[in-house]
């Protein structure tokens, strides 16, 4: 509603002084205050066309370009000093300085403008605040969000700086709400009022950031683009794009790595009470899980499938999906020291 208003306001701005400039203008006693109206009218239309189509443009990208043109102004300055120290006609002069002026400005901006991933200039994120203060910028991949648990920490004050949400990886959880499937269909939906949740935490500062790359197809590789763009920490808990993440030099925040980080140390010779729910992969074991999804394994556990049963633990194996325990039946314990 504010922008509507703006632009209403801007062209009958535009009527109100184009009717006024043509009422100054006196040819043969004609009146050209209406058609003074009628061009200050068109103009305004015009210009709020052309600022539809600028819609696209990024505030970096136009940073930099505004940045490369300074650039070239400074140098096309410069030459043209330096030729001045030269006896040159002062018409080729003049030609030479307009014409050095627009071929420093055009590669300036050129340059400028494909190189903007390099520059951190970037409206929103640029305030005033003391040099040894500096705000922590996490960008937040679609899996973390869709798998919920960032929720939980964060209500918990341990995470502190600014969320920022890309607006490809709000499209990606669009699109798997959108999807045919309904489990995907489930877990788009889930994201979002995770993210929705998010939003409303007062304690909690997150952005959208409106920047796209579009020489990039993968999210993850966006991902990865903008948080060394913006000198941000990625929050995921995919395992992919953690170790690409890590290769280009970003930090990483795992959500999988601080859930094994704070799973209960078992050690071996301790005694767990768990259900065993399904047989292993060799022969007559029985496998069950603890409360935080830690996998145990039971040697001779086959036939007490569907009970509760204390184990032994036997031996810890830490694994890239996590933590598996070995653990056997007291009874057979008891059976081999006998034996």
């Amino acid at each position: 509603m504010t922008l509507i208003f703006i632009r209403v306001f801007f062209i009958i701005l535009s009527v109100v002084v184009g009717n006024q400039i043509g009422s100054f203008v006196h040819i043969d006693n004609a009146d050209f205050s209406r058609l003074g109206g009628v061009i200050g009218f068109v103009a305004a239309a015009i210009i709020i066309l052309f600022e539809f189509i600028m819609r696209k443009v990024s505030v970096r990208g136009l940073s930099s370009a505004v940045f490369g043109l300074i650039f070239g102004l400074i140098m096309a300055k410069l030459v043209s000093d330096t030729l001045a120290l030269i006896h040159i006609d002062e018409t080729v002069f003049y030609s030479l300085r307009v014409a050095l002026t627009l071929v420093f400005c055009y590669l300036g901006m050129i340059v400028a403008i494909r190189g903007r991933d390099e520059f951190n200039i970037i409206v929103p994120y640029v305030k005033f605040s003391r040099q040894d203060q500096k705000d922590e910028l996490v960008v937040l991949d679609t899996s973390v969000i869709i798998d919920g648990r960032i929720a939980d920490i964060c209500s918990t004050k341990f995470l502190d700086g600014k969320f920022i949400v890309p607006r490809f990886v709000l499209k990606e959880l669009q699109q798997i709400a959108d999807s045919s499937d309904s489990l995907k269909r489930a877990r788009g939906r889930r994201g979002l009022d995770i993210l929705g949740k998010l939003q409303k935490n007062p304690n909690i500062d997150i952005k959208i950031h409106n920047e796209d790359f579009a020489d990039l197809k993968e999210v993850d590789a966006k991902i990865v683009k903008l948080a060394k763009v913006l000198g941000a920490k990625v929050f995921t808990n995919d395992f992919n794009l953690n170790k690409i993440a890590e290769i280009q030099g970003v930090s990483v925040l795992n959500v999988n790595e601080l859930a094994n980080a704070l799973r209960p140390v078992v050690l071996p010779g301790e005694t767990l009470d768990i259900r065993l729910i399904k047989e292993g992969k060799e022969y007559n074991q029985g496998v069950g899980y603890l409360e935080d999804g830690t996998m145990v394994v039971v040697d001779n556990g086959r036939r007490l499938i569907g009970q509760n049963v204390r184990v032994v633990v036997g031996s810890v194996l830490q694994t890239a999906a996590g933590r598996m325990i070995f653990g056997k039946l007291p009874a057979d314990l008891n059976k081999n020291k006998r034996n």
